[in-house]
């Protein structure tokens, strides 16, 4: 988004919130473009107020802080400024997407997610209706509704090809290929990450290669597809990050990652002691993150013969996900609860 304000206390606002965004100090990013964005509100510029918003609104997204940014990114939707064109109206519905997928409210994510797509529907501008299609999918995939996210999934490859920026293109691959390993379509799955993975630059964004490898290695093995591209796939993530640095949640993933690759190896002990850290602090995974941890750590300690920690986490894990909206797993998981009855 442009910024159109003059004003020399608005320039030098916004430039610290660009500053640190792209030190990834996204909190002290999230407030510089919160000072940018009441000037603007108090010179009677919208559109300046609107661009450091949402500004605002990303930095509190990557911080982690979904409350926040879903209350200002619905703002953006129904306050000053409402009135914009498509594009923005639709990127501000993303963004309101994404923040309330991180917290959980996976249904009511989705419907943000639709929003977007009809705004951008029948726009020339792919990127966006690429992101609006990428989030619409990414909430209805966590939420089960998997026939649906197919269904978009399908929709969202036809509208990359002919799209010519890889990175895009790449992310695209990326999301076809989440919902393919969802739907049991194993093959599909691993065939849409490959082109992912061909496709995306990590001398281009360092970010985006770290963040997909870390959700590609965690589809694979939720397939039990345990082989030297998957732990290739840990391994890249856990040198991307190393390098960039990652939020708690990144952090916390990796370790889930690495525990399911353990579990699958057969060493439940090394898998336990990994995922009893992810579970430690209820107050700091995503509901999705806890869900999935406890879920491999009852499991895991069916396997070493442990029955009543496996009851105990396999019934923490169903109720994780009944709290983030996602039934289908959460009735998963009560099939391996049944079965260590």
């Amino acid at each position: 988004m442009p910024m159109n304000s003059a004003s020399p206390l608005y320039a030098t606002a916004e430039l610290q919130a660009h500053e640190h965004r792209t030190n990834h100090a996204f909190v002290d990013a999230a407030n510089s473009a919160h000072d940018a964005a009441q000037i603007a509100r108090s010179e009677g510029d919208v559109d300046a107020w609107r661009n450091m918003t949402f500004l605002q609104g990303e930095n509190l997204l990557d911080a982690e802080d979904f409350e926040a940014c879903a209350a200002l990114a619905s703002s953006l939707v129904s306050g000053p400024g409402s009135t914009a064109e498509p594009q923005a109206q639709a990127e501000a519905y993303i963004l309101l997407a994404k923040a309330r997928q991180g917290a959980g409210l996976l249904e009511r994510a989705a419907d943000a997610a639709r929003a977007a797509v009809a705004l951008v529907a029948g726009e020339h501008d792919i990127e966006t209706n690429v992101k609006a299609r990428q989030a619409l999918i990414a909430a209805l995939a966590d939420s089960g509704g998997l026939e649906e996210a197919w269904a978009e999934s399908l929709a969202l490859a036809e509208a990359i090809e002919s799209e010519v920026d890889d990175q895009l293109v790449g992310k695209g691959y990326w999301v076809i290929g989440n919902v393919a390993f969802l739907c049991n379509k194993v093959q599909e799955g691993l065939h849409y990450h490959e082109l992912a993975a061909a496709t995306l630059s990590p001398a281009r964004n360092l970010d985006i290669w770290a963040k997909f490898n870390k959700a590609s290695a965690a589809m694979r093995l939720a397939a039990d597809v345990a082989d030297a591209d998957t732990l290739r796939c840990i391994e890249r993530a856990e040198l991307a990050t190393d390098i960039i640095g990652g939020s708690s949640n990144d952090h916390l993933l990796m370790r889930l990652n690495r525990g399911h690759w353990n579990y699958l190896a057969g060493d439940q002990k090394a898998a336990i002691e990994l995922l009893e850290g992810v579970c430690a602090d209820a107050d700091k995974p995503l509901p999705q993150i806890l869900a999935e941890a406890c879920l491999l750590l009852g499991r895991a300690h069916s396997a070493m013969g442990n029955h009543d920690a496996a009851r105990e986490h396999l019934r923490k894990a169903a109720d994780h996900f009944e709290a983030a909206g996602a039934q289908q797993r959460a009735d998963q998981t009560r099939e391996h609860l049944a079965a260590e009855a």
